[in-house]
């Protein structure tokens, strides 16, 4: 375990992780004091939830007609809130994170009818902010009533660390920070600045980092966070004498977590019961995959031996379709057929994550709560082994692992270099070479710009490289200019930063696979006060650099310029003062 120093700072400091998953959700704390060594603490009780029980609570809403949100969690679960919300006609929203999904993410085994439907007029954002906002009372709760002095021990504002997987980008980190403001966890869009978004990958390598791992040195680790949705894999070069971690492979991400393999199942009981007059309605079928969900999915290890759903009482018999005293008897081949899809995608994630890591892998630890999947585990082990490759999993609290972990990386805060997932870059225009054969071909594409210079459309000019290794502090930029004929088309300034996710390794040209770019965000420069100092002219120049930083979870990009004007041809030259977005 990594010792951890005493915290320096002068204050107290009260850190809250949220991890919000698709099937289930919890909070992790930590009262940082000053010269005392902070300790990790994880939300141990919830509203109806067993005592002693589990970290986590079942990521599920009621709504009534209103829209009102009648019980959460735990609660849900009860059979009076059952009752009560079939009488009273309430909503149930479960996997309603599968709405905030990243759409640039292979999604084509998810059917429309696998996701449940959000309930009328609730956005997806509401409920991430719903649940948010039920997590932050049980967490309040649980410190005032675990803790001396309690909750009057909060002196300073909350930190909050929001982890999200790690195929999730600008888009849904927005989505995010809008759910804290409408849970009412900050009240001004000033307080964004005391939250933390963290990919769950990298939370999972902190809570292996600081609660299990042992040895001193590995050329390379990989995480496999296995969660409701998705699978998330990180990779690391680590030394923990003295404590160092950098990431040497972009981050991977499939949709292929736990759910999915209940999907699968409730898609093999529609098949296999279709015949059956007693046993194929939606409601015993959806109930017997809840089943499949909470027990024979985890329990199954052996193919070679039948699976069995527990749905019904001992009167509840058609032998013809393989049900005897209320279960359903599977074939466990069939069962182990509805894993492979979600054990391949690890397997080629972590190819892939192989083949470009500049360190080789040595050690792979799988987290999360799909991990508890004996069969998963059984499979990945005998893949990794003859590889000669360590495979571990921890022996308990691997569903604590991203909330423990956030909270970690907040107080060890041990990576400090990440890699690009993708490629970064801005749309421009190039002078037409008639030698160049690129050019040649785009011909059509060419115009004459201001000055009377022959130019091409669509040359993509790339920032940041994919798999570049980027330090937190390190600035990617590139300059680029704008000829303006009228001073009113210099007063402001906007750029698009655009992102490369397809297979070419050097992207030159829009047109090669169009398709594969993607609009991140618009950069805009306000530029009156600049634009008040320039002479009357015939054309203005617009010279300014398009800054990427990428060192942290969330990719920022700026305008940077310095303002001058040359006698001879009005020049606004972009270089020291930034214009910050924070949309990207």
């Amino acid at each position: 375990m990594l010792p951890r120093e005493m915290y320096k700072g002068l204050t107290r400091k009260l850190v809250l992780a949220f991890d919000v998953g698709t099937t289930f959700s919890g909070v992790s704390y930590c009262v940082l004091d000053p010269g005392e060594v902070p300790v990790i603490r994880g939300v141990a009780r919830y509203p109806a939830q067993h005592y002693g029980g589990d970290c986590k609570i079942p990521s599920i809403l009621y709504y009534d007609l209103q829209g009102n949100v009648r019980a959460v969690g735990a609660e849900a679960l009860q059979e009076h809130i059952i009752e009560q919300a079939e009488d009273e006609g309430w909503v149930k929203a479960e996997w309603w994170k599968l709405h905030l999904r990243a759409k640039h993410l292979a999604t084509s085994h998810i059917r429309d009818g696998d996701i449940p439907p959000l309930p009328q007029g609730k956005s997806a954002v509401e409920v991430l902010a719903d649940l948010m906002r039920y997590l932050f009372q049980c967490a309040r709760t649980y410190i005032q009533e675990s803790h001396f002095n309690g909750w009057r021990m909060v002196e300073n504002p909350i930190e909050f660390v929001l982890t999200h997987p790690n195929g999730w980008e600008g888009q849904q980190q927005q989505q995010i920070r809008r759910a804290v403001e409408l849970a009412g966890l900050i009240s001004s869009k000033e307080e964004q600045s005391h939250v933390h978004l963290l990919t769950e990958g990298e939370a999972s390598l902190h809570f292996c980092v600081t609660s299990v791992i042992a040895s001193d040195v590995f050329q390379g680790v990989i995480v496999i966070d296995a969660g409701g949705a998705t699978i998330d894999l990180s990779a690391y070069s680590m030394k923990l004498s003295p404590t160092s971690s950098e990431e040497i492979a972009p981050a991977e991400c499939s949709m292929q977590g736990s759910v999915f393999v209940t999907s699968r199942a409730r898609a093999l009981l529609q098949k296999k019961l279709s015949g059956s007059k007693s046993y194929s309605g939606p409601k015993i079928i959806a109930h017997m995959a809840d089943i499949f969900d909470k027990t024979t999915k985890v329990r199954f290890h052996k193919p070679d031996e039948p699976s069995y759903i527990r749905f019904g009482v001992i009167r509840d018999k058609d032998t013809q379709y393989n049900i005897r005293s209320g279960q359903l008897k599977l074939a466990g081949f069939d069962v182990a057929d509805l894993f492979k899809p979600s054990i391949e995608a690890i397997i080629e994630a972590f190819e892939q994550q192989r083949r470009v890591a500049s360190a080789s892998i040595n050690l792979v630890w799988l987290v999360g709560g799909f991990a508890a999947s004996d069969w998963l585990f059984a499979k990945l082990q005998e893949y990794f082994l003859p590889q000669a490759i360590s495979f571990y999993r921890p022996d308990a609290h691997v569903n604590k692992a991203v909330a423990d972990g956030a909270v970690s990386c907040y107080i060890d805060h041990l990576v400090f270099y990440r890699v690009a997932r993708f490629t970064y870059g801005i749309e421009s225009f190039i002078p037409y070479d008639s030698q160049d054969p690129e050019h040649e071909v785009r011909q059509h594409k060419s115009f004459i710009d201001a000055t009377g210079q022959l130019c091409v459309r669509e040359y993509f000019e790339i920032i940041l490289l994919k798999g570049t290794q980027v330090s937190e502090l390190h600035e990617f930029r590139k300059s680029f200019q704008k000829i303006r004929k009228t001073l009113a088309g210099c007063m402001s300034h906007s750029s698009e930063l655009l992102c490369y996710r397809g297979t070419l390794q050097e992207p030159q040209w829009l047109d090669s696979d169009r398709s594969s770019f993607t609009k991140l965000c618009t950069i805009t420069a306000d530029l009156r006060e600049v634009s008040r100092t320039l002479h009357q002219s015939k054309c203005y120049k617009i010279e300014y650099d398009v800054i990427v930083l990428f060192g942290h979870t969330e990719l920022k990009a700026q305008i940077s310029w310095k303002e001058k004007v040359r006698d001879s041809f009005s020049l606004i030259h972009f270089l020291a003062d930034r214009e910050r977005y924070t949309g990207c």
